[in-house]
């Protein structure tokens, strides 16, 4: 983790969004040291004002741009994610620093577009991926690190749910299930494995190209494997496991954020023999990820060596090349 340096003055937030998840974040953020919110931005004045009132932002625009241009530091981007790479481009060509939330945009190309652009102004740049800043999974490397389980031979995880057919973006071309669900499942493969030698998926996508599931293997040197699954139109179990040649480890429902998880061994005579580790949340589950990206926009870092946007892009390919089998193999459904 990246050491705290005190600073004069606190790092001054604005939040892009006024939707449920900048919510979540600027409460969070009330929690964390050395960071104001100090502005928010939405499409309408009515929202903006509404927003700032609920959390004693002093000052709010009905413009997006305008907020770049006001005595901020850094920007939180929450809006819809078919706007993360524009809002986030904009951000850094204003030499503001941006933590924009997953998915970063909706392809590599885009990921590593905004990266050079990053490099280019200097400016720190993080996809807003908290899962890996959860306690649990610094428990979790600790345990993999310690070889509790042996060498890890596989991951298995998934995550669907059937979310209402409303006028959001996620059922709008550009949205689906991959980038706001399946980006966990393929995160957590390449924190344990890394990239995968080749890849298989299958999923149904609508004829405007929002893919509604989708199911993969990834396949690694030796026989190691990961499988994966998300949908946003049934259920998948939203625990995930890891697997070793000493034993295995799952992670409690909503593995992204979970609490809890147990180590299994097994031995012949004595049978299962199982250790739960759990952690508290703090806030949200957000503020672990805040605190560590404001301590090191503050310690002039461009980067977080625990997600960093190299990663990250590697992350997206895996995603473009499952959504190019889907869209090219995919089963048809309006």
């Amino acid at each position: 983790m990246t050491p705290f340096l005190p600073s004069p003055r606190k790092l001054r937030w604005g939040i892009a969004g006024t939707g449920g998840i900048s919510r979540q974040i600027t409460a969070d953020f009330s929690l964390v040291g050395n960071a104001d919110v100090v502005a928010v931005s939405s499409r309408h004045a009515a929202s903006a004002n509404e927003f700032a009132d609920a959390f004693g932002i002093p000052t709010r625009f009905d413009d997006y741009s305008s907020m770049l241009d006001a005595d901020i530091d850094a920007v939180y981007i929450g809006t819809p994610h078919v706007t993360h790479f524009e809002h986030a481009r904009a951000a850094l060509q204003r030499g503001r620093h941006v933590l924009c939330e997953k998915p970063i945009g909706l392809n590599a190309a885009e990921v590593r577009e905004l990266a050079a652009i990053a490099s280019e102004s200097g400016a720190f740049l993080m996809e807003a991926m908290w899962m890996k800043f959860n306690p649990l999974y610094a428990r979790l490397h600790e345990i993999v690190d310690a070889g509790a389980i042996g060498e890890i031979r596989s991951v298995r995880s998934s995550f669907g749910a059937p979310f209402p057919k409303d006028d959001s973006s996620r059922w709008k071309p550009g949205g689906g299930a991959l980038l706001d669900q399946g980006i966990y499942p393929v995160t957590l493969s390449h924190m344990f494995l890394g990239e995968p030698l080749r890849i298989t998926a299958s999923g149904v996508v609508r004829e405007d190209a929002v893919d509604l599931s989708q199911n993969y293997t990834l396949e690694y040197l030796g026989g190691r494997f990961a499988h994966g699954a998300s949908s946003m139109v049934n259920f998948l179990d939203q625990s995930a496991s890891l697997s070793g040649t000493g034993g295995w480890i799952t992670i409690d429902t909503g593995f992204w954020f979970a609490s809890k998880l147990t180590v299994h061994r097994f031995s012949v005579g004595k049978g299962e023999a199982t250790e739960t580790y759990e952690v508290a949340r703090e806030g949200n589950g957000y503020v672990p990820m805040l605190r560590a990206v404001t301590s090191s926009i503050l310690n002039g870092e461009v980067e977080h060596p625990f997600h960093t946007m190299e990663e990250t892009a590697r992350v997206f390919d895996t995603l473009d090349e499952i959504r190019r089998q889907i869209t090219s193999n995919g089963q048809a459904r309006s």
